[in-house]
């Protein structure tokens, strides 16, 4: 197994990502996974390079024992380049996506307790966007979600991107869409981070990285102190080996350029993206890049691990904290169309 050594760090420190299990039902890319109670929802996705019709299955992989198993569900939902949220400890919420004829911006839940697929219903008010896929959803609390990337198909969608507050209401399965006033670079592709801002009244801020040509994060929300109650998972051990990992490297305040449909996920103060496809070469364009962005002191730098394993390639695959680890679910490889079957978690070697 190759492992990825720190540029500065002269092999001193490294990462890579090992495998814990290989399931053919977790081979797909352009899904979402979700961790709800200790498991890990996979829904839908493109099951292979080429193929124009989303998945409709839902498959429940378990972290402890390293099993997935297909969820015989009622009603499965057709989705792929799609978001979802738990809520409540009970729904998983899929936002939007592609459902293998056009883009759509409803909100369907997995009853976790019951094993149905609900469509939700739309509230008095909902201004919907005009159809969502490769946008991200944020989960503020159980009841206001924050929907931000490019509205409609390429001969529809604007010059920007949109913000969108979704308000959901469990108990009588409704949600209602309403545009903020900012905008944002068009982005599709993208990912989002809610990170704590530094200082002795931190509020948080959501940040969207990629997805455009630019290597600038933006800003698609603010949020004074004491605002979010969100808890996020604790992962003490993995927080402090990134930071030990950062300390090898070379910070910078220029982000990557031109990244999209790349992994992100929050650890402590730390945004973990990996892979994902370039705009900026013409061949090659698959990555197996970790970056990690800094925000414990301001300005906040990014730290960039390259890897010389070329079986590392992902694009469309996610990443999920559970259990003080981060785990790497799904995705093309090198060819950008043979979905990985294995689930791996990032060791780091300090």
């Amino acid at each position: 197994m190759a492992v990825a050594a720190s540029p500065g760090g002269a092999g001193a420190s490294g990462w890579t990502w090992r495998p814990v299990a290989r399931d053919a039902l977790l081979a797909r890319a352009f899904h979402s996974c979700t961790e709800l109670r200790g498991q890990f929802y996979l829904v839908g996705g493109i099951l292979a390079g080429g193929a124009r019709e989303p998945s409709s299955d839902t498959v429940v992989f378990d972290p402890a024992a390293g099993q997935a198993v297909q969820v015989g569900v009622r009603g499965g939902l057709r989705r792929s380049h799609h978001d979802s949220v738990p809520v409540g400890g009970r729904w998983l919420c899929v936002v939007g996506g592609w459902d293998g004829s056009r883009r759509v911006a409803t909100v369907a839940a997995l009853d976790t307790d019951r094993g149905v697929w609900e469509a939700w219903t739309a509230a008095p008010g909902n201004c919907p966007p005009a159809g969502l896929s490769s946008h991200t959803c944020t989960r503020l609390s159980d009841r206001e979600l924050r929907v931000a990337g490019r509205e409609g198909g390429t001969r529809t969608q604007r010059r920007y991107g949109s913000i969108y507050t979704l308000r959901l209401d469990p108990s009588a399965r409704t949600y209602c869409y309403k545009e903020e006033g900012c905008h944002t670079v068009s982005r599709s592709g993208h990912c989002a981070a809610l990170l704590q801002t530094p200082g002795p009244h931190a509020g948080h801020q959501l940040l969207l990285f990629g997805g455009c040509d630019s290597g600038e994060p933006e800003v698609a929300g603010h949020w004074s102190h004491g605002k979010i109650k969100e808890e996020p998972p604790v992962a003490p051990r993995l927080v402090e080996q990134l930071a030990r990992l950062v300390s090898s490297g070379q910070g910078s305040q220029q982000g990557p350029r031109g990244l999209r449909h790349h992994s992100c996920s929050v650890v402590g103060p730390f945004a973990v993206l990996f892979g994902g496809e370039t705009l900026t070469r013409a061949r090659d364009t698959i990555c197996n890049d970790l970056y990690i962005y800094d925000t414990r002191k301001s300005p906040s730098l990014w730290f960039h691990f390259p890897c010389a394993d070329h079986g590392l390639k992902r694009v469309g695959h996610r990443t999920c904290l559970w259990n003080d680890q981060l785990y790497l679910v799904g995705g093309f490889g090198e060819d950008g169309r043979t979905a990985s079957p294995q689930v791996c978690i990032l060791d780091l070697f300090i």
